[in-house]
């Protein structure tokens, strides 16, 4: 079997054994991003010299990894993370040629733990967008159908994935970032709860919301990354000092016994009939292993884009405040004065997308309207968690689709509320702040993924990972690939 086709913790093995090492790993993927990548634009940055170097320290022994799965392994990292040295654009022209001068906490672990950062992965620009087709720079492409979007924000990183181009990668998730893309392209990709990994170093879009999580190509990866990143961090105010469990050992517990609600407001009128069909028979497996399915409600689902088109871009507004072209970042020319060289520098630097969303935000917490808009949202936000927490009360994880609809075409959602409306079924846990995982359940006629959402209660991520792996290992959908992978 070739390498990049391989697991992560399958890639370890060879290399712990001593069957292959990580420079012959680390030019296999190299030589495959050459070749392939250019049909996908899934990275904004290959670090071909520096990933050599790094397996050759690996290789001739100078570094103990000893203890760590990932050590030696090719990682890819969304560029909205920072990494000390390597370009961080955020797939913005108002950052571009910036260069980290720190690592983010999340990279600084990874790289502790010996991984082999092999390139940063496109996005939407700043993580604002559903399928990204926003980054400055590129358009990514679905390695199952380049005729069709990769999902977004972290499209580069799931279509990297799914590609055999990294063995696996970081992604954020903001309102699904992580989820949609993972079932738009077949692989796994977990949003941890809010505050699990720490957000320093995370160019922030939504401050309240962001999160950093794993995509991979199977389960197992997930928890393995998840493990190498999770714990508290002082220098992250936001960060939770709760003990991290052992997340690779809580795959192997069975469904028995284990009730999983299933929320009508998920399964509505208007999700593509082959999505329905593929998660309900999904759930129809879950039972099958033993676990009791429970039929629960979430009542205020229905608010949930609502409240987050006003909560998010009012953060984003905010946050996005300090690209003013006076410090770093794009700076105009030929300004007559300060005032303009702001505006100008503004107005050249960020894309359409972005500045929609500053305005929008910008004009909810202005003067006279904050209560009317973003106070009513945060009480929204607060009556979507309540409904999270009512549900676990009866259930101990919640299935349901990650999209109403599989991967559309590059170019059908030009209408803005439209490609708003895919985020609906992912929204409702960012504003919850749970966990949650998309795990492949299944393929269209078309032949184009399908993922089934598992959510859990805050901080219960061994529980998501639980009942998805056991899914995982019941079912051979994470086993196909598309045919770049060929």
């Amino acid at each position: 079997m070739e390498i990049h086709s391989l697991p992560l913790h399958r890639i370890h093995d060879l290399l712990e054994s001593r069957k292959l090492g990580a420079l012959e790993i680390v030019s296999a993927f190299l030589e495959r991003i050459s070749a392939i990548d250019p049909k996908l634009n899934s990275y904004l940055a290959a670090f071909s010299e520096k990933a050599v170097e790094q397996a050759r320290l690996f290789d001739s022994g100078a570094l103990d990894y000893a203890a760590s799965p990932i050590a030696g392994t090719p990682i890819a990292i969304k560029d909205v993370i920072c990494m000390k040295g390597a370009l961080t654009t955020c797939a913005s022209r108002i950052l571009a040629g910036f260069v980290s001068p720190y690592d983010a906490t999340v990279t600084a672990k990874l790289r502790k733990a010996g991984a082999i950062f092999i390139g940063k992965t496109n996005l939407d620009e700043f993580a604002m967008g559903s399928s990204t087709e926003n980054s400055a720079f590129l358009k990514t492409r679905n390695p199952w159908d380049t005729e069709r979007v990769p999902g977004g924000s972290s499209g580069g990183s799931a279509a990297a994935v799914a590609a055999g181009l990294c063995a696996g990668a970081l992604g954020t998730d903001t309102g699904g970032s992580i989820r949609q893309p993972s079932s738009f392209c077949g692989v796994v990709g977990l949003k941890p709860t809010y505050g699990r990994v720490s957000r320093f170093g995370l160019v922030a879009f939504a401050s309240s919301l962001d999160q950093i999580g794993p995509i991979t190509r199977d389960v197992e990866d997930a928890a393995i990354l998840l493990q190498a990143i999770a714990g508290y961090d002082p220098a992250d105010s936001t960060s939770v000092d709760l003990p991290v469990p052992d997340y690779r050992a809580a795959l192997d517990h069975s469904l028995q016994g284990l009730r999983l609600g299933i929320p009508r407001q998920y399964f509505i009128e208007g999700t593509d009939p082959e999505v329905d069909r593929a998660v309900r028979e999904a759930i129809d497996t879950c039972r099958g292993l033993g676990a009791k399915i429970v039929d629960i409600t979430l009542p205020h689902t229905e608010y949930g884009i609502a409240a987050y088109y006003i909560i998010a871009p009012a953060e984003a507004s905010s946050n996005l405040a300090r690209y003013d072209g006076v410090k770093y970042g794009h700076r105009a020319q030929n300004s007559p004065d300060l005032m303009e060289m702001y505006r100008k520098s503004r107005s050249e630097g960020f894309g359409s997308e972005v500045k929609r969303r500053i305005m929008l935000g910008t004009y909810v917490l202005s003067a006279g309207y904050f209560d009317a808009y973003y106070k009513k949202a945060s009480q929204v936000r607060t009556l979507i968690k309540r409904d999270f927490l009512d549900a676990f009360e009866k259930c101990d994880a919640i299935l349901a689709p990650v999209s109403p609809v599989p991967a559309f075409k590059i170019g059908e959602k030009s209408d803005p509320l439209q490609m708003y409306l895919s985020d609906v079924f992912t929204l409702p846990a960012s504003l919850a702040g749970i966990p949650g995982i998309s795990v492949p359940c299944g393929f269209t006629s078309q032949n184009l993924p399908i993922g089934l959402q598992i959510l859990g209660p805050h901080f219960r991520e061994e529980m998501v990972l639980r009942v998805a792996h056991q899914f995982e290992q019941a079912t051979d959908f994470h086993l196909r690939t598309p045919r770049f992978m060929i």
